[in-house]
């Protein structure tokens, strides 16, 4: 199936390609896990400028340490602003957040996406995750929604389980028809097969890049919708030693998150 490399692993690559997606001189509200990598990977190369804000108040940190949650004190380092989520939550309603982007345990074709539970009765789930946080409201504001998460049939699923976080709802003009605001909702999935976005038309999810060693094939059988293909998708480019090096020696030494998933073979 996928082509294990000798210099990265797939959660080291999916990191890497998550980086590249957030830009300079933009601004970010950033969920916990490899969302936090993410950001900080992409601060200390592709991005200086990048201004992050986390829920719990924090806005324009520079990431020194790998912060274990988004309430974490290293998400306060050298902010511009040391505030609650007042002042982080008015931010996106304002429009001035160009992305949020979080984690999840199910996503379907449009986007939405699942961390509250698992099962079919709310009140006697099979798994109960831990919910929203200020996950909804940031996925119904902000301009795009990323999203990172592993790439088989129990996450990329046909109708998700409970929507914490709206993405494209039932399809076109779903999103405004709920009164969410004109031109949000979901913008890139980076999983651990390759980089997804959206139709303009369909609002379905569809594959932009194929990372190095899957095929097509592989995106089928691992995905429990029909997945669309762009008609000029690519293949993700490889982590540069230098993006490894930072990651592994200044993002994550410890192993916090890339030690979780050695090489998912």
């Amino acid at each position: 199936m996928v082509a294990t490399s000798t210099r990265y692993n797939l959660m080291e690559l999916m990191i890497c390609a998550a980086a590249a997606q957030l830009e300079d001189n933009q601004t970010a509200v950033i969920g916990t896990g490899t969302p936090l990598a993410a950001a900080m990977l992409a601060q200390k190369t592709t991005a200086p400028n990048l201004v992050l804000l986390f829920e719990a108040g924090a806005m324009a940190p520079i990431l020194e340490r790998l912060p274990i949650s988004v309430s974490g004190s290293e998400t306060q380092t050298r902010a511009l602003v040391h505030g609650s989520m007042f002042e982080v939550m008015e931010a996106c309603q304002r429009g001035l957040v160009d992305y949020v982007f979080l984690g999840g345990a199910q996503i379907d074709m449009y986007g939405n996406l699942n961390s509250t539970m698992i099962g079919h009765d709310y009140r006697l789930p099979r798994v109960r995750l831990p919910g929203s946080g200020g996950a909804n409201d940031l996925a119904s504001l902000c301009w795009k929604t990323m999203t990172t998460m592993q790439h088989d049939k129990r996450r990329f699923i046909q109708k998700v389980d409970f929507i914490t976080s709206p993405g494209y709802l039932s399809g076109p003009g779903a999103r405004e028809a709920a009164g969410l605001p004109p031109g949000t909702g979901p913008y890139k999935v980076i999983s651990t097969l390759g980089v997804m976005g959206f139709d303009p038309v369909s609002k379905r999810m569809q594959v932009e890049s194929l990372h190095p060693g899957v095929t097509r094939e592989d995106i089928i059988e691992n995905t429990g919708f029909e997945m669309l293909f762009a008609e000029n998708f690519v293949e993700t480019p490889e982590p540069t030693d230098y993006q490894l090096e930072i990651l592994r020696t200044e993002v994550d030494p410890s192993g916090m998150i890339l030690g979780k998933q050695r090489n998912d073979k």
